[in-house]
């Protein structure tokens, strides 16, 4: 569990970033972090795993207040994925690259060997595990980078932009490792993220931030029903929201959009 309690951060000599923030994410849920460039999205979710340190309030995980302790020191519990997947490579292969985290937690080689095995399955990069990890195209790299963060058995995944860059299927290929991860091993998903689709697809609990406050803090369903202006925030509405809205349909994806159409249809004719 992470909750942050009045946190407030400014950058030194600048604008304050975040602004009074109060959330609680409970364990086992899936979090879209919306938000326009600058909000805060990222600064909040660093502050979660104590990359940063609040000026005032407090965060909390596990209800451990984390203002003293490093990011090594929650590792185990709170893994985080940067949105440039090169700068997390620092060895010569997929496998060294993995089990770089669990070798420096000093982890007998057994268990060791089990937790980089499992994690590159998760990921599906298995076959890959003696390849020069600089040599993965731009999608395996992400997931190289879930994979070095699974590794630690953390119980919480903060990934930043983890879809940026990626073609329509890698996206849902990523996407769908997560919510595996998130549905059967119960793993609790933070993602920052500037695709609507994405959010509303798989998100089950969505946080926007505007101009450093928390604006909204609900369900996919009810930020994109077309009742608010979006654009107030720096959000679009996702196209299938939209044209659903405006027929009066609900459905997430196009199949159930074209379904939702011809039922209609024939209740009209």
């Amino acid at each position: 569990m992470i909750e942050t309690r009045e946190v407030n951060y400014a950058y030194r000599r600048g604008e304050p970033v975040l602004n009074d923030i109060n959330c609680k994410i409970a364990n086992g849920e899936f979090i879209a972090l919306l938000g326009h460039n600058g909000s805060g999205k990222t600064t909040l979710s660093r502050l979660f795993m104590a990359l940063v340190h609040p000026r005032s309030g407090a965060v909390y995980v596990d209800d451990e207040n984390i203002e003293k302790l490093e990011p090594a020191d929650l590792a185990d519990r709170v893994g985080y994925v940067f949105q440039n997947p090169d700068l997390q490579i620092l060895a010569d292969t997929v496998w060294e690259e993995v089990a770089y985290g669990p070798r420096n937690k000093q982890l007998a080689e057994s268990d060791l060997n089990q937790q980089v095995e499992e994690a590159l399955q998760a990921m599906g990069l298995s076959d890959f595990a003696d390849v020069y990890p600089r040599t993965l195209s731009f999608g395996q790299k992400r997931r190289l980078g879930v994979a070095a963060a699974l590794a630690l058995n953390p119980r919480i995944l903060i990934l930043d932009e983890i879809t940026n860059g990626q073609d329509s299927l890698e996206k849902i290929q990523m996407m769908n490792y997560l919510r595996v991860l998130n549905e059967e091993k119960g793993i609790t998903i933070i993602l920052i993220t500037h695709d609507m689709n994405i959010a509303r697809l798989y998100a089950k609990r969505v946080l926007v931030l505007h101009n450093g406050n928390l604006v909204f803090d609900d369900r996919p369903d009810t930020l994109f029903d077309g009742k608010r202006d979006l654009n107030q925030w720096g959000l679009t509405q996702p196209t299938m929201a939209e044209l659903g809205a405006a027929l009066g349909i609900t459905a997430l994806t196009p199949a159930e959009f074209c379904q939702q159409v011809v039922v209609k249809g024939g209740e009209t004719k």
